[in-house]
């Protein structure tokens, strides 16, 4: 099935809203909850699978709905068409701060591998199914498990990721990046695990144990603040129990909390 062909237009800088136009009778897919608005004459249904394949039936859906289970997203995607006479438009919001990347799937070669909760919305007509690591070692240490998000079709995709998006084209290279900083990558790159140095780089070298290494041909997306590293930094300085708080700094947040009458 062809994608539908969809207009665009990504709006604000850190956390971003993409605007998607949909011309009468096209359809966009999203993540259950990611909606932001959507002009009137826009009907949306709530569907398990993705529309990709609408022949594959209830026992095709059901498998769809478990391989998303899998990757820890919604069983159910929300599909959004234009039933209206003129273009209408329907807007997405990335969950935390970041940038929405725009993926032309055709300029991929169709498929493209990302990060489990990377996934925004695309155009009906893409196939959002799981990839299996193929390496015991990169499933258990890759910072994304066993399973990633593969995305397949030939129009548009939106993916989002934490921080600033760094895009790195390899040529038959090597490329070597902490595991939580991986995006996406193309078709053509070789995704492995290794061990980040000697013993005493590992445990006190504060890069982690093991770094993803990619190899090949293709174009990588790297993300500067990975959401799981800015969660945990907000439980750091988050208040403990017992009204116990550690501050920014020993003196000045205490001196904060003094002035403040803590």
């Amino acid at each position: 099935m062809r994608s539908h062909e969809v207009d665009y237009e990504i709006i604000g800088d850190d956390i971003q809203i993409v605007e998607i136009e949909l011309d009468p009778g096209e359809t966009v897919i999203a993540e259950a909850g990611a909606m932001n608005y959507m002009e009137d004459g826009i009907a949306f249904d709530t569907r398990m699978g993705d529309g990709s394949q609408p022949e594959s039936g209830f026992f095709g859906k059901l498998m769809s709905a478990g391989q998303r289970v899998m990757t820890g997203e919604s069983v159910f995607l929300t599909h959004f068409t234009n039933q209206s006479a003129g273009k209408k438009r329907v807007a997405f919001a990335a969950p935390y701060p970041g940038k929405i990347i725009p993926i032309n799937m055709a300029k991929v070669n169709g498929e493209l591998l990302c990060q489990k909760d990377a996934f925004l919305c695309a155009a009906l007509g893409t196939e959002i199914g799981i990839a299996f690591n193929k390496r015991l070692g990169t499933g258990f240490f890759g910072g994304e498990g066993f399973i990633m998000q593969r995305l397949r079709g030939d129009g548009r995709a939106f993916v989002h990721a934490g921080g600033t998006v760094i895009k790195k084209k390899l040529n038959n290279e090597t490329l070597r990046v902490d595991t939580g900083c991986l995006v996406a990558f193309t078709s053509g790159i070789d995704y492995d695990i290794q061990r980040s140095g000697s013993l005493k780089s590992m445990f006190f070298g504060g890069e982690g144990l093991f770094l993803a290494t990619l190899q090949g041909t293709g174009t990588v997306l790297l993300q500067s603040l990975p959401f799981s590293r800015m969660a945990d930094r907000i439980l750091q300085h988050a208040p403990r129990a017992g009204g116990t708080q550690k501050g920014e700094g020993s003196v000045l947040g205490g001196l904060g909390r003094l002035l403040d009458g803590n």
